[in-house]
């Protein structure tokens, strides 16, 4: 018994001294969390890359974006140009700088809105039920039941070519995902006690939904979001390849895509934009699984 003793009392006097311990600072949690996720670290250096380059394109890039020299058509890398140059003699490096400057604020005002909506949406659906329930997730059916790309195709063929009939294209067509999604959780929180004591004190509808039922689908709706600003750029640079997005003298990864298409031979007019959107969309993709991991309790449970 005493040999029993001795060995625990060690572990006692660690534990006492880890209680009395400073909790580590956010900062030091952060960057513990991104030495162990890799991926979630390069996806988060390269959106910084792009953000600061979107920031700082007026004062890095060495040409106007829309600047014609004929001169200059069609010439392959090298040293004047680092990208080439496209049909009409504009600087590809200048134009996918300057595209920075456009997808990404696009697609974080796309998928910030969407979200918005959906959430909004599933949240109210989810929590009242009943026939008003039944409407809203009818209309979401609705919505599903033609695939993304051609509904967003369609509305914006419909509406007419410009950026802002593209975004509100996407924007009917993305909600409904959120709306689902949160429609879900919803129905999971709102069976607990502690929402059906909140019930029973008389707490209103409002109150519940904001304090107690929203911030336990927040960290949800985070994860998809930011997955979703990768793709939502993905699909408005689609509509912008097929032509139903910017003007063709917009500098925008799609756009400069769709017209490198024309001369396969002059392959850096497709590669750099591309390779753009590529790193963009895998960036965001690698955030919101680390923020999956992060938020996901029972990972959490397993590192401790």
């Amino acid at each position: 018994m005493n040999v029993e003793l001795d060995q625990l009392s060690p572990k006692v006097d660690q534990m006492q001294q880890a209680e009395l311990l400073p909790a580590p600072s956010w900062l030091k949690l952060t960057w513990r969390f991104l030495r162990r996720n890799p991926l979630t670290l390069i996806g988060l250096v390269v959106i910084l890359f792009w953000i600061s380059i979107a920031i700082l394109a007026p004062i890095i890039a060495p040409y106007n974006p829309i600047a014609q020299v004929f001169k200059d058509r069609n010439q392959a890398p090298n040293p004047k140009h680092f990208f080439g140059t496209d049909e009409l003699g504009r600087d590809i490096f200048s134009r996918v700088l300057y595209g920075a400057q456009l997808s990404l604020p696009i697609g974080f005002i796309l998928i910030l809105l969407a979200s918005l909506i959906g959430t909004a949406v599933g949240l109210i659906s989810g929590y009242f039920g009943g026939w008003l329930d039944e409407v809203m997730m009818r209309l979401t059916d609705l919505i599903f039941a033609f695939p993304t790309i051609i509904l967003a195709m369609t509305i914006a063929a419909a509406l007419g070519r410009s950026i802002f009939n593209s975004v509100i294209a996407i924007l009917i067509v993305w909600w409904p995902a959120y709306a689902r999604t949160v429609r879900s959780v919803v129905l999971t929180v709102k069976s607990q006690d502690y929402i059906l004591a909140a019930r029973a004190v008389g707490a209103k509808s409002g109150w519940i939904m904001l304090k107690q039922i929203f911030p336990n689908i927040l960290g949800t709706v985070l994860v998809i979001t930011f997955i979703d600003i990768g793709n939502g750029i993905l699909i408005f640079s689609g509509l912008s390849f097929l032509g139903l997005g910017p003007k063709p003298t917009d500098s925008e990864w799609g756009v400069m895509t769709a017209a490198g298409v024309s001369n396969l031979d002059a392959w850096w007019r497709t590669t750099f934009p591309g390779l753009a959107i590529a790193s963009v969309v895998l960036a965001f993709n690698f955030i919101g699984d680390g923020l999956r991991d992060l938020l996901d309790p029972r990972i959490k449970q397993t590192e401790h």
